[in-house]
Parts: structure tokens; sequence; C-alpha cells
């Protein structure tokens, strides 16, 4: 009897999701419909769409709670709304950073023969979007696509710092993980920490992610000014000791400011 029930259940669950399946492709060739058309009202939609009114209207219904569509309310037609344009930047963001820093990846790479990184946030993390191995590196571990911590890495510092405050006091009032001995999880401790990264111009982590990891980051900036991602360089401790830290920091700042000019950073 057992086995039928879990059977059954089994099914159901197929059945739900294939649904949820459908509902989204639905949702996503209204969006797909609307960024052709321009606007359009809800018996277009679902004759473009091939499903009855009352189906079309749900699924305009979700977008707009989102945000992704918008409803011309004296003549009742849907049009793309703001939120199309914030996921549409965030992506243009990601493909420029990827463009234009790859040959200032390389070249500080280069310069420091260590690993340079590029990471941008993404939510409570700092995502690694590119990296380039120097001459001197030792490891091919690959930290790209990896989700990295904020309050331990030195790319996610630099993010960290550079959020707004309510943010900022939202993510350091969790309960912050511990990676090694070293790994800051004082809330205090970790704002002296970002309040030291917007007077230096970058961030520095000692063993706090990893056991033997040294790194360093600055912030790299969009054509407004705001902080849009972090480039760093990372090594083993004992070749980037603490006191050799300002030097690879300097190279990072340089690299970052020259990559956020690429970006349309003017300051």
């Amino acid at each position: 009897m057992a086995n039928t029930t879990d059977a059954a259940d089994e099914r159901a669950e197929e059945r739900r999701g294939a649904s949820s399946v459908q509902s989204v492709d639905r949702a996503v060739s209204v969006l797909e419909s609307l960024a052709r058309l321009g606007e359009a009202g809800v018996t277009e939609l679902a004759d473009e769409l091939g499903v009855h009114k009352s189906t079309a209207f749900r699924i305009l219904g979700v977008l707009e709670n989102r945000g992704l569509v918008e409803q011309e309310k004296e003549r009742g037609k849907y049009f793309l709304g703001a939120g199309v344009l914030r996921l549409a930047g965030a992506a243009a963001i990601r493909l420029d950073i990827s463009q234009e820093g790859q040959p200032v990846c390389r070249a500080l790479a280069g310069e420091t023969g260590e690993t340079a990184n590029i990471a941008v946030l993404d939510a409570d993390a700092a995502v690694n979007i590119m990296q380039v191995r120097g001459s001197a590196a030792v490891t091919a571990f690959n930290w790209l696509g990896r989700r990295t911590p904020l309050h331990a890495t030195a790319s996610g510092k630099v993010l960290l710092a550079h959020l707004p405050p309510e943010r900022q006091d939202a993510l350091l009032g969790r309960k912050l993980a511990r990676f090694t001995e070293r790994t800051l999880t004082a809330p205090g401790a970790l704002r002296k920490q970002l309040a030291a990264v917007h007077d230096d111009g970058f961030a520095c982590t000692v063993e706090e992610f990893e056991t033997g990891l040294n790194a360093v980051a600055a912030p790299v900036r969009s054509y407004d000014g705001s902080v849009i991602g972090a480039l760093g360089v990372s090594g083993p401790a004992y070749r980037t000791a603490p006191e050799h830290l300002p030097e690879l920091a300097k190279a990072a700042v340089t690299a970052a400011a020259e990559l956020s000019r690429r970006l349309g950073h003017g300051g």
C-alpha cells in the first residue's frame, strides 16, 4: 500500500512540476511578445500564447507584481517594466566587466606572478567571473563561478564596504561563518576594516578564507562612480606575507582604476 501511495505522490509531483515549467515558459513568452510588439492587451497576448484570457491575465499579474511588466491604466495595454531594465543592466555590467577585464586581468597576473580575479556581487556573496593565473601560481584551483563569502575574502570586503548602509547592516547582523582561525566574525571589527577600505582604496585578507592563502582587492567602478566589482590578487601566504601586501595592493588599485576607466569612469 505504501509503494502505491508513494508512486501516486511521485506522479502528482511530476504533474505539478510540468505545470510550473509550462507557466514559466508562458511568462517568458509574454515578455518576448511585449519586447516585439512594444505594448499589447490581455486579449492580444492570450492569442499570442494560445491560452484563455484568464490565464494570460494571471501571468501578467505575476509579472506586474515583480515589476517586469507595467500597465497603461487608461487603455489597459501592457508593456515591459523597469524590472526588465534592472535585469538587463545587471547582465550588461557582467558582460562589460568580462570583456574589458580580460586584458587588465592578464596584465595584473603578469605583473605580480600571482592569480588575478574579478568578482561581482551576487546577493549575499561574491562570485568570481574571471581568473588569470600568473607565472608563479602554484595551484590550478579554479575560482570561476565560485561564490565566496563577503566578510572573509578581499574582493568580498570591497563589495561589502560599498553597499548601502542598511544592506551592509543586514548582512553584518547575521551569524557570520568562520572558515579559519583568522576569520573575522565580530561585526564591530569588520566595520573598522570596511571603513579602512574606503580610506585605503583596497582590502586585504590574511588566511581568513583558506589557510595559507592571502589576497588583496580594489574596487572597480562604473561610469557613474558606483562600485560594480572587485579586482583582486591572491597567492600563497609564504609568498604574499603581510609586509608584501601593500605592494600587491598598489598593483591591484592601478589595475582596477584602468578597468574602471575602460568602463567609462572618469575619476
